[in-house]
């Protein structure tokens, strides 16, 4: 089996994840509030985390090191994350997919105020021609924002800080160590956040096995998607993670009778077309 095969067999595990973590968001949300849908995904994240580190013998691979590092990319993705939540509930599900897109963009703009790299005149061109797919799949009204496509918007941005905070960590943490912080600091930032009114729900019978698939599937794709990335370049992973956005449209479709809207995929391919130029051809270079 081709690298190339293997590859595209991890990305159909991330895309299933991402898809159903979508419909499990939007099942739950009938229930618990965004904050509260974080709280228990996180505390099911971690017990799987918890559990596979001991189950594997990685448990050592846990330190407090950088933890001031760990907190500021935990607070990125916690924001990012229940921004996305709550963009699902909102708007299409097309629209936050292809807005979401937009995170490797915000990684070129950030890098240089973050991690030192020079953009290159083509990841400059990537930005722009990716910020016009933004407009072409937003259509803004300024006069009448609405409140989940902004929430799709900033979400992409919050991805983008926790990327390239998460590059940094890579160079001394482990993955199960990462895992750990995510899943435990975020639990945390849920429980203060949901019971800042003094009142957070549990689960009900019906929303508790949608609590329980957020949980495994969002860990599940970040599994595949870095196992994939670990196989097959980035140039090649990122065409087949493309599929999502089609495939979130049918579901949208078919689930919830949501409006074929050809703009969104229009302006998708335009976002996606400018990652995969910049992926091949205009890669930052860090500082001498």
């Amino acid at each position: 089996m081709t690298p190339t095969i293997r590859a595209a067999i991890w990305m159909i595990g991330a895309i299933t994840a991402f898809t159903l973590m979508a419909i499990a968001g939007r099942a739950a949300a009938f229930d618990l509030d965004v904050f509260e849908i974080m709280l228990y995904r996180s505390v099911v994240g971690f017990c799987i985390v918890l559990s596979v580190a001991f189950a594997t013998g990685n448990l050592h691979q846990i330190s407090r090191d950088r933890l001031g590092l760990h907190f500021a990319r935990n607070v990125g993705h916690f924001i990012g994350q229940n921004l996305w939540f709550f963009a699902i509930t909102v708007i299409p599900l097309a629209q936050v997919f292809a807005l979401e897109f937009t995170t490797p963009i915000w990684v070129i703009l950030l890098s240089p105020l973050i991690l030192g790299e020079r953009i290159t005149k083509i990841g400059a061109l990537a930005a722009v021609v990716g910020f016009i797919g933004i407009l072409i799949v937003a259509r803004p009204d300024f006069q009448n924002l609405n409140a989940g496509l902004v929430a799709a918007a900033l979400c992409a941005i919050a991805f983008a800080m926790t990327a390239i905070l998460t590059r940094k960590l890579t160079r001394t943490a482990s993955i199960t160590c990462i895992l750990f912080f995510l899943t435990a600091m975020q639990a945390i930032f849920g429980l203060i956040c949901a019971g800042i009114d003094g009142d957070i729900a549990l689960p009900s019978l019906q929303s508790l096995p949608w609590v329980v698939i957020i949980g495994l599937a969002g860990l599940s794709a970040h599994f595949c998607l870095t196992n994939a990335l670990s196989i097959a370049p980035a140039s090649v992973v990122m065409p087949i993670d493309f599929a999502r956005l089609p495939i979130i449209a049918i579901v949208g479709i078919v689930l919830y009778a949501e409006p074929i809207d050809a703009l969104v995929l229009v302006g998708g391919a335009i976002i996606f077309a400018a990652n995969y130029v910049n992926l091949n051809f205009g890669q930052a270079k860090a500082p001498n």
